[in-house]
């Protein structure tokens, strides 16, 4: 039976309130939230709530979540056991003191047990603060200006990609090198002597709307060996990679060993927490050298998320079966794209599955584009909730049934884009 078209979506309730905020906030909603990050008018904008791997929005339709709130949600929604933990901190001892309570020094000490770099820790709250923190203790530590950067690494005046409102001088002090080619670090390295304080990458590269890569062989040790020939600080962005790949991230699945590592996301299943951790003798400039404060890195409530999520992690071995069950998905749908005959490539690594438009022979720009959006209409359409230039995640509470649901929504989807 061929696929059929499915009716765009009932999204009155969203549309009317990102209508109203749009009068509240410029754009009403920020950054890669807004309609033009999605297909527009068939993507929900304002969701209600969340359960296990899926998301109901204000209009009441259901899907399966695959951008599982672009990384934080490797459990699932509601999750109860954190949710009663955190409930308990904030009944019995508060949270919100700026100053410490005894859980951070457990969840420090966790941090460093799991993670290979990590001998000691610093706690804060999102991605962009960590990897910006790893940067100026870099910067402390070495003495020098450049940074060298591959891949996303947050929205902060040092790394942020559109350079509005950002000095050219800050901008001009991080350049970006290919992932993949150790001759195109060497040449950044080279272009500044001894004045690169350090080399941060994803490890596992994810670029925005592009294929996602695994490293090639030998690739993370010779990023390595030229930090250290080069005297910079070597900094593996893991707030993606880091407890989804492996508890302690992509350095103990590939087996290299950062100076410094960030870690956020995944950690506290959406509990806004992040860290930086690695070498003791660098870390420590952060006491006296580098200033680091601000009133809610101690609150206690996402440490005790932290705790409890690293726990279910640990007990429901999550790293391992994500990953095998990611393996049979991208299988799966390598195995659906091929019979599709729709220009497409299958990319990413078990836990991060993703697929990306090609063009064809004869493809103007306009063609292709209109390929992916027609097949991201069907799938929204469907239930499907994946995002055209962003990778996919896999979550714990991802049922078989949702996987093969979504596979089955891709194959649809595919079949009416091919006609």
């Amino acid at each position: 039976m061929s696929a059929a078209e499915y009716p765009k979506l009932r999204l009155d309730r969203s549309m009317a309130l990102f209508e109203e905020a749009k009068a509240l906030s410029p754009g009403g909603v920020m950054g890669i939230r807004r309609p033009y990050n999605f297909i527009q008018g068939e993507y929900p904008i304002f969701l209600e709530r969340g359960y296990k791997g899926h998301i109901v929005d204000v209009d009441g339709n259901d899907y399966i979540d695959m951008l599982c709130a672009y990384g934080p949600i490797i459990l699932g929604y509601d999750e109860a056991e954190i949710n009663e933990a955190v409930k308990e901190q904030m009944d019995r001892r508060g949270f919100c003191f700026s100053l410490v309570q005894e859980v951070q020094n457990k969840l420090e000490r966790r941090l460093t047990e799991l993670i290979p770099c990590a001998e000691q820790a610093i706690l804060v709250k999102t991605g962009s603060d960590a990897t910006s923190l790893a940067v100026r203790i870099a910067r402390g530590y070495t003495d020098r200006r450049y940074i060298l950067r591959c891949g996303y690494h947050g929205w902060h005046d040092w790394c942020v990609e559109v350079h509005g409102g950002v000095p050219e001088e800050i901008s001009a002090l991080t350049e970006e090198f290919e992932y993949g080619s150790l001759d195109a670090l060497e040449e950044k390295l080279k272009a500044h002597p001894g004045d690169v304080a350090c080399v941060i990458i994803t490890p596992v590269a994810h670029p925005l709307g592009k294929p996602v890569t695994a490293p090639p062989p030998g690739y993370l040790e010779g990023v390595r060996a030229l930090a250290d020939r080069y005297g910079a600080v070597l900094v593996f962005d893991e707030v993606r990679t880091g407890f989804r790949v492996a508890m302690g991230g992509a350095q103990e699945r590939y087996g290299v060993t950062p100076d410094l590592g960030t870690f956020g996301k995944a950690l506290a299943n959406g509990y806004p927490i992040s860290a930086v951790v690695g070498r003791r003798e660098i870390m420590q400039v952060a006491e006296k050298k580098v200033f680091v404060s601000s009133t809610f890195f101690p609150n206690s409530l996402e440490m005790v998320a932290a705790m409890k999520c690293l726990d279910i992690l640990e007990r429901e071995r999550v790293p391992e079966s994500i990953w095998r069950r990611g393996t049979v998905f991208l299988e799966k749908l390598r195995d659906i794209v091929a019979a599709s005959g729709v220009p497409l490539s299958v990319s990413g690594i078990p836990p991060m599955p993703f697929l990306t438009f090609d063009k064809a022979e004869g493809d103007g720009e306009k063609t292709y584009k209109a390929r992916r959006e027609y097949f991201y209409t069907q799938t929204i359409r469907r239930g499907l909730f994946i995002q055209p230039y962003h990778h996919w995640y896999i979550a714990h509470r991802h049922t078989d049934a949702d996987l093969e649901r979504a596979l089955g929504i891709i194959a649809e989807a595919l079949e009416l884009t091919a006609g």
